[in-house]
C-alpha cells in the first residue's frame, strides 16, 4: 500500500498504525533471506499505539512505518554504524534532523537498513579492493529483491530493496555520488535525490560534507513528495500541468561504453519521451554540446578528492560529537580496529579509510583540494547556463549514468519504466536546483 492508502484505511478503520507496524515486521521477517534491514526497532509497536491513540493525527505520515539507512541517527535503541562492526555500539544520543522531522510528522521508524559499508567508502576500486554493492561487515550481503544474482546497486542498498520488496512503503537513502538513484533503477522503484542543502545533514554519518544527501525512496512519485516535505520542511504540491514544463532530451554518453545503457533501456526512455509530447509536454532534443564533458572525467576532477579530502574531517566530528567512549574516537581508530578484527572487519579491505587518514591537517588549504572546490563551482555554473541555454526545465538523461546531478548539487529523480526481460528499466530526470516541484510533477505526470 501506499501512503495515501494507509493513511485512508487508519482513517476509514480499517487498520491501525499498530497493524500496520505489525505487517511490515511480519514482512521483513519473512524475507530475512534478503537480509534488507539491519536492525529493527524494539519499540515500533508502542510508537504505533501511541500514534493510534493521539488525538492529533494531522501529520503527513502520521501512524506510517518507514525504514532509515543505517548511516542517519536515530535517538532510540538502535545503533547508527555504516554497517561497521567498528561502530555497532554507536547508540545516538538524539535524532539526525531529517529523522527528527520525520518523526514530527508520525511515522514509525521501525528499523534501519542494510548499506554497502560506510556508504561505500571504505574500499578502493582502483586498489581492486571490490566489496559488493549492499555488503557491510554489520549487516552481511543485501539481496536483490527479485534476482538472487543480480547486483542490487549501492549503497542505499537495503532502503531500495526493503521498498521494491514491499516490506515497507517508504525509506530513507543517502547519497554522495549515485546511492539513492542507482540502487532504486536496479530495484525497480522511485529514488529522488534533493538538491544538495535541502535535508539537514546534521545527525549523519559523512563522506562529503560537500556532496552528501539524504533522499526518499518508495514505490511512487506521490509518496516520495510526501516523505520530501517532511523531512525538508517544505510541501510540494506537483501542480505544474505538462504544457507548462519544457523537457530536454539529452543523448550525451550514448557513445561511451563506460555509460552504455542497454538497448532495451533505451528503448524504453525513447518510448517515454514520445509520451512527453502526447500528454502536451515542450520536448527540446538537446545537442551533445558541453554536457558531455560533464559527465567525463569529474570523478578525478573533484568527486574523488572531495571525498578523500573531506571524509578524515568529517568522520572525527561525528564521532566526536556522539560523545561514546565504547566506539572508536577517529577515523585512525576505526582504521585500527578493522586491522585487529580483520577476520570479520576487512573482508574486502579498507583503502579509501587508509587514503583519507593520510590527509594532513592543512586540508583545507591543499591545492588540489582548492582545485576540486573550484572544479565544482565550474561544474555548477556550467550546468546552471544549459539549462538556461536550452530554456528547459527538466533534463532526461538517456544514457545510464547517474552522477551528474551527484557531483554537482542538482536534484534528480528515477522511477520504473518497464521491464527488460524480467528486470527493471528505470529513467533518469533532472532540474535545477531546489526546483524539486517542477521535477516531481514532470516525473508524476509521466509516472
Amino acid at each position: 500500500m501506499t501512503i495515501r492508502d494507509m493513511k485512508l484505511a487508519m482513517e476509514q478503520g480499517r487498520t491501525t498504525s499498530e497493524q500496520l507496524a505489525k505487517d511490515c515486521l511480519t514482512k521483513i521477517k519473512e524475507n530475512s533471506h534478503l537480509n534488507a534491514v539491519i536492525e529493527i526497532n524494539p519499540d515500533a509497536l508502542q510508537i504505533a499505539q501511541r500514534l493510534d491513540a493521539a488525538t492529533d493525527k494531522s501529520g503527513v505520515l502520521h501512524g506510517i512505518p518507514i525504514l532509515i539507512k543505517d548511516n542517519v541517527n536515530t535517538g532510540d535503541k538502535m545503533a547508527t554504524s555504516a554497517g561497521s562492526v567498528a561502530l555497532a555500539q554507536n547508540i545516538a544520543m538524539q535524532d539526525a534532523s531529517a529523522v527528527k522531522a520525520l518523526r514530527d510528522a508520525g511515522a514509525v521508524i521501525i528499523g534501519k537498513t542494510n548499506l554497502t559499508e560506510f556508504a561505500n567508502y571504505m574500499c578502493d576500486f582502483r586498489k581492486n579492493e571490490k566489496m559488493p554493492n549492499g555488503y557491510s561487515s554489520r549487516g552481511g550481503q543485501t539481496m536483490h529483491p527479485t534476482h538472487k544474482d543480480a547486483d542490487p546497486s549501492g549503497s542505499s542498498t537495503g532502503s531500495a530493496v526493503a521498498v521494491a520488496a514491499r516490506l515497507v512503503p517508504v525509506a530513507v537513502g543517502s547519497e554522495t555520488y549515485g546511492s539513492i538513484i542507482s540502487p532504486s533503477q536496479a530495484c525497480g522503484i522511485v529514488g529522488l535525490k534533493p538538491t544538495n542543502g535541502l535535508i539537514s545533514k546534521d545527525g549523519v554519518i559523512p563522506i562529503s560534507f560537500t556532496l552528501d544527501t539524504l533522499g526518499p525512496m518508495a514505490i511512487t512519485v506521490r509518496d516520495v513528495a510526501i516523505m520530501l516535505s517532511a523531512m525538508s520542511g517544505r510541501v510540494y504540491n506537483m501542480a505544474r500541468k505538462p504544457n507548462e514544463i519544457t523537457i530536454g532530451i539529452c543523448y550525451a554518453g550514448l557513445d561511451n561504453a563506460k555509460w552504455m545503457p542497454s538497448e532495451g533501456w533505451r528503448d524504453a526512455n525513447k518510448k517515454l519521451a514520445e509520451v512527453m509530447g502526447r500528454i502536451g509536454m515542450k520536448v527540446i532534443d538537446l545537442p551533445n554540446d558541453d554536457i558531455e564533458a560533464y559527465a567525463q572525467a569529474r570523478d578525478n576532477y573533484f568527486i574523488f578528492p572531495l571525498m578523500r579530502y573531506e571524509f578524515q574531517h568529517g568522520i572525527n566530528g561525528y564521532l566526536s560529537a556522539q560523545g561514546n567512549p565504547s566506539i572508536p574516537q577517529n577515523l585512525h581508530e576505526i582504521i585500527e580496529y578493522n586491522k585487529q578484527n580483520a577476520d570479520i572487519a576487512l573482508k574486502y579491505g579498507q583503502g579509501n579509510l587508509v587514503a583519507a587518514s593520510e590527509i594532513g591537517n592543512d586540508w583545507q588549504i591543499n591545492p588540489e583540494y582548492v582545485a576540486a572546490l573550484t572544479e565544482r563551482t565550474a561544474a555548477q555554473n556550467a550546468l546552471d547556463a544549459y539549462f538556461n541555454r536550452h530554456g528547459v526545465d527538466v533534463i532526461m538523461m538517456m544514457s545510464a549514468h547517474c552522477g551528474l546531478a551527484a557531483a554537482t548539487g542538482f536534484p534528480s529523480i528515477t522511477f520504473p519504466l518497464a521491464t527488460e526481460g524480467d528486470r527493471p528499466a528505470g529513467c533518469l530526470l533532472m532540474a535545477r536546483r531546489f526546483d524539486e516541484d517542477v521535477l516531481l510533477a514532470a516525473a508524476k505526470h509521466l509516472e
